[in-house]
């Protein structure tokens, strides 16, 4: 449980974006200490993106312990759609920047179909012209991307560096534990990120189902019900799934600023 709620999505009529910055990197700190749950920290990142600093959409992808690349976070249901068609064709921005381990962008989509012939078609059809992605990376380990897509164009160089900022943040956050066998640590602490987003699509799909809303929706509302409740989203999430928290509850949870 989080003793601090902070929502970037709620956050513009509460003070300047500055300030709302500032909030972010305090909370994003707070991944330094242990109990802290990592699809949390990396869906307050890519909200950062989108509702701080202006980008249409944002995703997370992660290495999970068999070293396979895996969509953690995502802002929308298209982000995420075009984040899982990388990771099943082994092809896009994203996956290039995991492989690589630098910032991979592109100031015009339609001319690069081919260079991404299978994620190019899909990006550009959800209205998106350009994409940057910044590593996860703490010094020569790279342990995902963080990527923004924009309707107009891409994100301007102090806008990148703040989101690198961010992204180094939570990298340290993820990799930073008090263990003398930090490897093993990480590698469980991924797979249980990668799990964790299943049950959290499962319990999107619940609620979508049962009260008539877009996947869209029902993730605003999953985690409009975590966040008003101090509690991990992916915890909320299992609950919904298991029948210890009704539904209906959860739809009708206040909005947290």
């Amino acid at each position: 449980m989080r003793d601090t709620v902070f929502d970037p999505a709620h956050s513009a009529a509460f003070g300047s974006r500055e300030h709302s910055v500032a909030q972010t990197f305090v909370v994003l700190a707070d991944a330094l200490v242990d109990g802290y749950d990592t699809v949390d920290v990396l869906d307050l990142l890519v909200a950062a993106c989108v509702h701080l600093l202006d980008r249409s959409a944002a995703g997370v992808l992660l290495e999970d312990q068999q070293g396979a690349v895996a969509v953690v976070s995502s802002s929308s249901e298209r982000s995420r759609l075009l984040q899982a068609t990388q990771v099943q064709n082994g092809e896009g921005p994203s996956v290039d920047c995991v492989r690589t381990g630098a910032a991979v962008t592109s100031t015009d989509l339609y001319s690069d179909r081919v260079r991404w012939p299978s994620f190019v078609p899909g990006a550009v059809t959800a209205g998106f012209r350009c994409v940057t992605a910044i590593p996860l990376q703490l010094r020569d380990q790279t342990i995902g991307a963080l990527t923004m897509y924009t309707r107009t164009e891409i994100a301007p160089e102090n806008v990148q560096r703040v989101v690198q900022a961010f992204a180094d943040v939570a990298t340290i956050g993820i990799l930073q534990r008090r263990s003398s066998n930090l490897s093993e640590l990480v590698v469980g602490q991924l797979q249980r990120a990668v799990e964790s987003r299943v049950v959290i699509e499962q319990a999107k799909g619940v609620l979508a189902e049962r009260h008539k809303l877009s996947m869209d929706a029902a993730f605003a509302t999953l985690r409009r019900h975590a966040r008003s409740h101090n509690d991990k989203l992916s915890d909320v999430a299992l609950a919904v799934l298991n029948g210890d928290i009704d539904p209906g509850a959860v739809a009708t949870s206040p909005l947290v600023a």
